[in-house]
């Protein structure tokens, strides 16, 4: 009897590639019911080509690809459009048809011959049209939508195949950000309410992590790591996987940040609580080299303090700055003829940073307060 837990798309010991030569060997994934599979990776790496292989627009060199536990090289092409829909990116450029017209061709694995739509295929239809929010632009051609618009009929089409999983390659190309989030939201909905299998690549690697249950990370000749988000996203794996050298990514906020300032210090910036990041980085474009502090370790300012800092003075998680690293932070503010106040209001645990401006102030340093400033100031 089949299990619920039985993978609705499995890998085993599959190598792809083109003419022949394989590209990346022994791939092992499953992917579950209602589960979202991300592959990320640099350009050409091989998430299409991984894709396509599993979709059969590509034959495999070697392995099995499973489809409900049924091999896919002996399930005939009707029954796989009815359990799998694939989403490419390829600019599609159908001539005189409506949106309608073109989700309909998603119900052609379940009408007859002449592919006539019944009562109950177009309300599979309109069902789906409503599902990606496409309702409004039904009866529009579709060579005269916008790219947001076509990727949500696009995934329409798919929809209304009543798949159990679908495969998505770059599905938020040619997207703003807002029509990316609504994209994503959708493809979360449809697993999570819908039950329905995604695995898709994305190059927006923070998305990636917030939306996918497990991120597959595809190398160029191999699969360097596959696990849940919290697995992989730190920052090792992916400077790795990308081979980051000048600039840097954050795992915990997903913040890409560029190559920090290299020289001599010529500012130090009181921040905190996220009060100093626009400095940082307005410092970064500049190419003005900085400290920053004292900051806690668990502070959401680290997270871009850090990359971009020659200096970072900072303390142990939820507490407070000792002698030690007010010495170091005075010792910076005297080298330096700048000193940035970024607003952070003063607690408890930050008292000391008060000090520190009052102490700047006290040895005659120029103490600003504004990026306005900032960008005035001959540095």
């Amino acid at each position: 009897m089949r299990s619920e837990n039985t993978p609705k798309l499995r890998l085993e010991s599959l190598t792809v590639g083109y003419n022949g030569v394989p590209l990346i060997s022994d791939i092992n994934l499953s992917l579950n019911k209602g589960e979202i599979m991300t592959l990320i990776g640099p350009n050409g790496a091989g998430k299409s080509t991984v894709l396509k292989s599993i979709t059969r627009h590509l034959s495999a060199i070697s392995g099995v690809v499973y489809l409900d536990e049924k091999n896919m090289r002996t399930i005939g092409g009707k029954e796989t459009a009815q359990k799998l829909a694939v989403v490419l990116t390829d600019r599609v450029k159908p001539e005189l048809m409506s949106c309608f017209e073109f989700v309909s061709a998603g119900r052609y694995p379940y009408t007859g011959s002449f592919g006539m739509l019944t009562a109950h295929d177009k309300e599979v239809v309109l069902s789906a049209l409503e599902k990606v929010n496409a309702l409004d632009i039904a009866d529009k051609d579709i060579s005269q939508i916008s790219d947001g618009q076509r990727q949500r009929i696009l995934l329409a089409r798919a929809v209304c195949q009543e798949p159990e999983v679908i495969v998505l390659d770059e599905p938020t190309s040619f997207l703003d950000i807002r029509h990316k989030i609504e994209l994503l939201g959708i493809l979360s909905d449809m697993a999570k309410k819908g039950g329905i299998s995604v695995i898709m690549s994305l190059h927006e690697i923070d998305l990636a992590e917030r939306i996918s249950d497990i991120i597959v990370c595809v190398k160029g000749d191999r699969i360097a790591a596959c696990g849940t988000p919290e697995e992989i996203f730190s920052d090792g794996m992916i400077k790795e996987l990308y081979d980051i050298e000048n600039g840097s990514f954050g795992a915990l906020l997903g913040n890409t940040e560029l190559k920090a300032p290299e020289g001599e210090i010529k500012c130090f910036v009181s921040g905190g609580g996220g009060y100093g990041v626009p400095f940082y980085r307005a410092l970064q474009k500049r190419g003005i080299p900085f400290a920053a502090g004292i900051l806690p370790g668990n502070d959401i300012d680290i997270a871009a303090a850090e990359p971009l800092a020659t200096v970072t003075v900072k303390t142990a998680p939820y507490e407070p700055a000792g002698e030690d690293e007010i010495a170091l932070a005075k010792s910076l503010i005297d080298s330096v003829p700048l000193v940035i106040d970024c607003g952070c209001p003063s607690g408890e645990y930050n008292r000391y940073n008060a000090e520190l401006l009052k102490y700047a102030k006290e040895s005659g340093k120029t103490v600003i307060s504004s990026l306005k400033e900032l960008s005035e100031a001959d540095l």
